[in-house]
């Protein structure tokens, strides 16, 4: 088993969102009892089988880097976060659906990990809505995951989920939204594990099946890193 391959994928999102929940559900596939807030970055590791049922099927690791801080730290504070980018296969992007501004500093989120020279007060224009052409030529695989569907109440989910849908859409990604503190939102066979799933493959076909990777360029490879790998869950 310890010979297996290996993608990484960062868990992005503002402070509170529910990252750490997530990444406990995806990985232990169980609810995180006593969340924490996290410090530098935390790594958990899932086992996915790519393809699965093919004759293609192969086993590999997924390591979810739980990047903490805000998306409006100090320069110091990101350069250090920084670290963390390297090497990257692909991007969660995690949102508060309760919380507007959560799904918009996706987009910081998104160009701070991907480390595009923008200056950010200009993507953002008077009504609200973001210059998609600043994301048109990304290749970096990418899944936005609304939490905390259980906090919005059953008159107001329709409108909610309207509002944030054009955040998929924008990013050339699927969207999943859920509550991390109920484990049937992933249950196998269910189309959020389908979706889960789904994105696992196209990363690892980006990693090991495509000459071209897009991994996040910029950094040196570091073979340490800050966070602790936890137990393993197989999908």
């Amino acid at each position: 088993m310890a010979s297996l391959d290996r993608v990484k994928v960062l868990v992005l999102g503002d402070s509170g969102v529910g990252k750490s929940s997530l990444v406990h559900l995806l990985c232990q596939n169980q609810v995180l009892g006593n969340p924490s807030w996290t410090v530098g970055c935390s790594v958990d590791v899932r086992v996915h089988d790519y393809k699965e049922g093919t004759p293609e099927e192969k086993t590999y690791y997924i390591e979810l880097w739980d990047v903490g801080g805000s998306v409006g730290s100090a320069s110091s504070v990101k350069s250090t976060r920084a670290v963390f980018y390297n090497s990257v296969n692909g991007i969660i992007l995690v949102h508060d659906l309760t919380n507007k501004k959560s799904s918009q500093n996706l987009y910081r989120w998104s160009m701070e990990a991907l480390n595009r020279d923008l200056v950010l007060t200009r993507v953002l224009v008077t009504n609200g809505d973001y210059d998609r052409e600043q994301f048109a030529d990304n290749q970096m695989p990418l899944l936005v995951i609304g939490t905390k569907l259980d906090q919005i109440h059953e008159t107001k989910r329709h409108e909610v989920l309207t509002r944030t849908a054009f955040l998929a859409e924008d990013f050339n990604a699927e969207e999943i939204n859920l509550d991390c503190t109920n484990p049937r939102y992933l249950a196998a066979g269910s189309s959020n594990a389908v979706k889960i799933s789904r994105f696992f493959d196209k990363v690892i076909e980006k990693r090991y099946f495509l000459r071209d990777s897009n991994q996040i360029p910029g950094f040196p490879d570091r073979k340490r890193f800050g966070g602790t790998l936890k137990s393993l869950h197989y999908d």
